[in-house]
């Protein structure tokens, strides 16, 4: 009896050993609930779901795989949730979703929380959709529409174009056929799928249907498979043709009938030739009068390349095939036969697979934000190609509309006397278009900023964003206009003397770029190691999206013809290029100090690319970078005739705050830079990019007795001499819209890049005003004044009594203030007795010596010249 318990004891515990074993095994991963994917659900693909033909009348169960699609959420192992609304008879179009769930920005409710079943696999189970959608009487839901995401949304799975995701319904008790070999991605009109075949090769489908049929599979309407009263069917076919093909599965029984198909493209022989010399190397060119086109596509190592569009319905029709380069390198096809005044949409379809827009578009048609632009911002625009394509697409037209321009050689100011007012026109205005900037400039002539800097304008990825994730250079983004309402806001900004300077983002590009798409690796999520322009890993810290590599002939050659588009299409006068000091291929890690120390290489790209933009306008084009590296890094380029940003607000803050050890702006001077001239040297006390300073003088500002920068009024006053000493010193300048007026509202606002109030009420506060009127003074004199280019300074610019004196040829001009905030005595040592005229007022000294004392209470200042107004 002994010996048989102590078998039945070992049985049991070897069932429970191969019980856990068992359930380890099923769950495929630790620690992931083991539920069973459903009985008779085809899986395989992106999304699978049970049953295999859903009519919303039951409980629907679908399983995500993560690693399929555009590989979004691969490898990710915290909580998955699903973002969903449905597509109903009322939609009007693929992006119309109705009855979401929930809102993009709330937390996720727990229903919609999925369960890992292993393998990297996810599913939920809805049990009845009316009640989950809430869908009113009389709707009917005819796709679920779904994006899978992370709990803050930082993190998205969706099919390998980019584009939402769609689970259909079939009606109940009907005869229908579904593919599911190969697998389809669930896109809202399944058409070119994920299948790259070339000539020769042959092709397995797989069909099933929702009941026993007689069903077939077609290829361009010739039948290779057939079985009758069956339920599954699949077949092998050889393809022999290029160009677009059709597979068709058809069902019937008892005089129902259902058709399934799906096209996509079989790559033939590639022919070799040279690109016509009358063609552009890159990008697009017009031919006979705008009736021909010349395409080119950058692309080596892909296979083969189709151009689809509106001129062929969107097939990949072996007339459409494009020729290669004889170095492997590039693409091309001229089409003819086109109405020069029609615009006209196409993709290209690279080796079977992969739809892109043309990385050299002019225009661009995007199904996810078109809609959303206002009307007044971009009227008429071309109706997306629904049906017919998914993704982005390309627009050229063959004889567009030109613009006439009424000034065509534009004076530019002298870089010293440069006064440069950096905007962001969606925060600006509150009809946030160029039209209404260009009737908008009149406030900005009174203030006398001489130069105009905008926040990218070429398209990036939504319609409200700071600009810097691009996806396509060649294109002004439609949510702010037409080209032809960009280049009258250039026109007019020249006719009122203003150079008009663009921020451009060529560090790096977001993954709606074609040229990211074309070499990715979806598996890592990242730029393919064979990318002709991009890293698949960054070279230095802070880089956000994908990180160009400017060592690379192919990305010094795209953005040579980046800069020269804008130069020359829109008589740009200057660029602001974005994180400069990330053109590096010296990888520094996340060490900033080792990144920002002295860099040979990066020395010689910009060189290269500033004699470059010399070659296009030696006429005193800016060439400005957002650099921040070591002074001798600076200091060669500035000697090459470069202007580097200075960024003074940190110092120039805290003296407006009242504290005292950190408030030495001395930097602000060249000399401090080692530079051999002031106009290199773009100094600024506010950018797109630091804290508001009105904002933290209330919200932190220092007090003494009643004296508290926490006062608006008092803030405002010391915004005033901030302002002066700021623009007395010696080089060009920079200030951040309504600077002007004392903008208080944090960056925070809304999220450090989301949209911020646009407060031009400001103008009805006396206070603010006068700030306003200040800064138009002192612009006036740095404009007039040949004093403020002066080598001849001397300063004094730590501790509450600050002081800075200029000594020109002709005149003489000195600064004094208080920064502190009790009542300070001031000693200033002047380099002449003279009568002083106050600058700002009516006031004038007569001193007979060279001291300069007066007790000036908290935010007291003045400007002095011996010249008088």
């Amino acid at each position: 009896m002994k010996t048989v318990k102590k078998l039945l004891l070992i049985l049991t515990i070897l069932s429970l050993v191969v019980s856990a074993c068992k359930k380890s095994i099923d769950s495929g991963e630790p620690g992931t609930d083991p539920t069973p994917i459903p009985p008779n659900t085809v899986t395989g693909g992106l999304l699978s779901f049970s049953p295999n033909f859903p009519s919303g009348k039951e409980a629907i169960t679908f399983i995500f795989d993560a690693s399929k699609g555009d590989g979004g959420l691969k490898n990710y192992t915290g909580d998955v949730y699903v973002y969903t609304g449905v597509i109903t008879d009322k939609s009007n179009q693929a992006g119309d979703w109705k009855y979401n769930k929930w809102d993009w920005d709330q937390t996720p409710p727990t229903d919609v929380k999925m369960k890992a079943i292993g393998g990297g696999k996810y599913s939920l189970e809805i049990k009845d959709l009316n009640t989950f959608y809430k869908i009113p009487a009389g709707e009917t839901i005819l796709k679920l529409a779904i994006i899978f995401r992370n709990s803050d949304g930082s993190q998205t799975g969706r099919n390998s174009d980019g584009s939402d995701i769609f689970l259909p319904l079939y009606k109940e008790n009907q005869l229908h056929i579904r593919i599911i070999s190969p697998s389809l991605e669930p896109t809202f009109n399944p058409s070119i799928s994920a299948v790259s075949k070339v000539v020769g090769e042959e092709l397995e489908v797989k069909a099933i249907s929702s009941k026993p049929a007689n069903l077939s599979l077609s290829l361009n309407g010739k039948v290779f498979q057939s079985k009758d009263n069956e339920s599954t069917i699949s077949g092998t076919i050889k393809l022999t043709e290029s160009g677009s093909q059709l597979i068709e599965a058809k069902a019937s029984s008892s005089g129902e009938n259902a058709v399934a198909n799906f096209e996509f493209a079989t790559t033939g022989e590639v022919e070799q030739a040279e690109i016509p010399s009358t063609a552009k190397i890159d990008g697009f060119t017009r031919l006979n009068n705008g009736t021909s086109v010349i395409l080119t596509l950058y692309a080596p190592e892909k296979k083969g390349i189709f151009i689809i569009g509106d001129f062929n319905d969107w097939k990949a029709q072996s007339d459409y095939f494009m020729k290669r380069s004889p170095d492997g390198k590039r693409w091309w096809l001229q089409i003819d036969g086109l109405d020069p005044q029609r615009e006209y949409a196409y993709q290209f379809l690279v080796d079977g697979t992969l739809k892109i827009a043309d990385p050299y578009a002019e225009k661009i048609l995007d199904p996810d934000n078109d809609t959303y632009i206002p009307a007044a911002n971009y009227k008429g625009n071309k109706t997306y190609p629904s049906g017919k394509t998914t993704g982005i697409v390309s627009v050229f037209q063959g004889k567009p509309e030109s613009y006439s321009w009424g000034i065509n050689n534009f004076n530019r100011p002298e870089k010293n006397k440069l006064v440069i007012y950096e905007l962001h026109l969606r925060d600006f205005l509150k009809a946030n278009n160029y039209t209404t900037l260009t009737d908008t400039l009149s406030y900005l002539k009174r203030l006398g900023v001489n130069a105009l800097q905008l926040m990218p304008v070429n398209e990036f990825e939504g319609n409200s964003s700071w600009g810097y994730n691009p996806s396509f250079y060649f294109t002004p983004d439609k949510f702010y206009g037409s080209p032809a309402m960009l280049k009258k806001l250039i026109d007019e900004s020249h006719k009122a003397g203003m150079a008009v300077i663009l921020d451009m983002v060529l560090n790096h590009s977001f993954g709606q770029s074609p040229m990211v798409q074309l070499y990715f690796d979806q598996g890592n999520n990242r730029p393919a190691a064979n990318s002709p322009w991009f890293n698949a890993i960054p070279t230095h810290p802070y880089n956000v999206g994908y990180d160009f590599n400017h060592e690379s002939e192919a990305t010094k050659q795209f953005t040579k013809n980046v800069v020269k588009f804008w130069m020359q299409e829109y008589k740009i006068d200057g660029f602001r290029f974005d994180l400069s000091k990330g053109f590096t291929q010296k990888n520094s890690g996340s060490d900033v100090g080792g990144w920002s120390s002295y860099d040979a290489s990066r020395v010689a790209i910009w060189k290269d690319y500033n004699k470059y933009m010399k070659s296009l306008d030696p006429d005193n084009f800016y060439v400005i970078l957002e650099h921040f590296a070591d002074d001798q890094e600076e200091q060669e380029l500035s000697k090459d005739g470069m202007m580097l940003w200075n960024n003074l607000n940190a110092s120039f803050n805290e003296a407006s705050m009242g504290y005292l050890p950190g408030s030495n702006f001395s930097r602000g001077f060249y000399n401090t830079h080692g530079f051999q001239s002031s106009e290199n040297l773009i100094s600024y006390m506010e950018s797109h990019d630091e804290e508001r300073m009105m904002y933290k003088n209330l919200q932190y500002g220092n007090s003494a007795g009643t004296y508290s920068i926490k006062s608006l009024a008092t803030a405002l006053k010391r915004q005033e001499m901030a302002a002066a000493f700021f623009f007395a010193i010696p080089g060009p300048k920079m200030i951040w819209q309504f600077g002007e007026l004392g903008y208080d509202q944090s960056i925070e606002e809304n999220g450090r890049t989301g949209e911020k109030p646009i407060l031009w009420n400001y103008k009805e506060n006396p206070d603010r005003i006068k700030l306003y009127q200040t800064y138009a003074k002192l612009i006036a004199l740095k404009k007039s004044k040949a004093v403020f280019n002066t080598t001849n300074f001397e300063y004094k610019l730590d501790g509450a009594i600050k002081y800075i004196i200029l000594t020109g040829t002709e005149e003489t001009l000195f600064i004094v203030g208080n920064f502190g905030v009790s009542s300070q005595e001031a000693k200033v040592t002047l380099p002449k007795t003279a009568t002083w005229y106050s600058q700002l007022t009516n006031e004038q000294i007569a001193l007979a010596t060279n001291n300069y004392v007066k007790n000036l209470a908290p935010g007291e200042y003045y400007i002095f010249s011996d010249k008088a107004k």
